[in-house]
């Protein structure tokens, strides 16, 4: 080994970033290496940039808690150091038979998730508070917001170095052995490196990183699947002061109506199951979907021209048809290896949770190891292997 370190963080979005800035700020010798020339090229600079309330994810989840937590932590950041951010409300809009059980639900389980109470608009109170917007009846979230994502990774990056951490730029790890104290670390241009600990939050790749660890268990090797999602612009375009959302289904949270800080109003993303994590088609041929799924709740769209804008993609732990997944974090007391925390699943709210995910993370490090054999069995007892809460709960 030619040199060492106490902590790597694999992967510099938005979570690897909060993983490594909280443990810089925790007094520890943080690396974050990533195989991009900049922070957050992949999911996290390809989504929606919204502040997430917290409404839709099951009560006790790992999404649920961190989610609420990151909500409040992330308002507060974004205030404290100046980054662009606006608490815009978002509005979910329902028609027709079976409109108020699905939001009855919506409410019941936002309030049990701890996301707060949401707000009751009648056809009317809808219509002045958003007039091109057609819905029977809807909910309004005020927590709801809107950031600027690309400051944020770029604040998070700053906090890092001014505590002494360093981004490794230009670098791929090909494998992790673990070793007496801590792991030797194989990178793409064959150096190697010792880590006294290793946090894996490489995104869309943290499955094949778990893979290439020496002694992870299979069960905490997940296959990570990739859903891209693609947005489109209306010409011209919505005139919308809020977020603007469909009922969910169980694939996704529907065509939805973001906005950017600018004021400009985009749709998406839908959900296309894709085999290559680089593919970033946006194909025009799906504005004939969008279409629908807009028409629900702005009939202009009929009239409009839809602009391919962007696409993003989202690690899933799921197959198509399954329901959503939560947040995965394997640590010690999970898998057996000491100093050792994989993240993944790591899709929406993980922005919005970002610095909840990495006081946790910070907090599981160094938690005991269980032996391997009572790892598995602890993992077998919770029904979800690797499947972890808050410490505490």
């Amino acid at each position: 080994m030619t040199d060492t370190l106490d902590v790597l963080v694999v992967g510099a979005g938005a979570v690897g970033l909060a993983c490594a800035r909280a443990l810089a700020l925790a007094g520890r010798e943080v690396i974050v290496a990533d195989r991009h020339p900049v922070q957050a090229m992949e999911t996290s600079s390809r989504n929606s940039e919204v502040i997430h309330a917290g409404i839709y994810y099951q009560p006790g989840s790992l999404k649920a808690k961190l989610c609420v937590a990151g909500r409040e932590a992330i308002y507060r950041y974004a205030a404290e150091r100046a980054i662009a951010h606006r608490r815009c409300g978002k509005i979910i809009v329902a028609s027709g038979a079976g409109a108020e059980e699905g939001l009855a639900q919506i409410e019941a389980r936002a309030l049990a998730a701890g996301a707060g109470r949401l707000q009751r608009l009648s056809r009317g109170e809808l219509a002045r508070r958003e007039p091109a917007v057609r819905g029977d009846i809807a909910l309004f979230s005020p927590a709801t917001g809107i950031i600027d994502s690309h400051a944020l990774t770029l604040s998070y990056l700053a906090d890092l170095e001014a505590a002494g951490g360093a981004f490794a730029r230009n670098t791929s790890i090909t494998g992790i052995e673990p070793v007496p104290h801590g792991f030797t670390v194989h990178t793409g241009d064959g150096a190697h490196l010792g880590a006294r600990a290793i946090v894996n939050c490489a995104g869309l790749h943290s499955g094949v990183l778990a893979r290439s660890i020496d002694g992870l268990g299979d069960r905490f090797k997940p296959t990570i699947r990739y859903a891209r999602g693609i947005y489109f612009k209306a010409l011209p375009a919505p005139p919308f002061r809020h977020l603007v959302y469909p009922l969910p289904t169980n694939a996704s949270l529907g065509i939805h109506a973001t906005i950017d800080l600018a004021g400009q109003v985009r749709f998406g993303p839908d959900v296309e199951w894709i085999a290559d994590p680089y593919d970033y088609t946006v194909d025009p041929s799906r504005a004939d979907l969008f279409v629908q799924g807009i028409g629900e709740y702005w009939p202009e769209i009929e009239s409009a021209e839809l602009v391919p804008d962007y696409a993003g993609i989202r690690p899933k732990l799921v197959e198509p048809g399954d329901p959503p997944a939560d947040f995965r974090i394997d640590g010690p007391a999970d898998h057996g290896l000491a100093r050792l925390v994989c993240l993944h699943g790591i899709e929406s709210p993980g922005l919005t949770a970002s610095l909840a995910i990495g006081a946790l993370v910070a907090s599981r490090l160094e938690e005991t190891p269980l032996p391997a054999p009572l790892a598995l069995l602890h993992a077998r007892r919770r029904g979800e292997p690797g499947h972890v809460g808050v410490p505490g709960n």
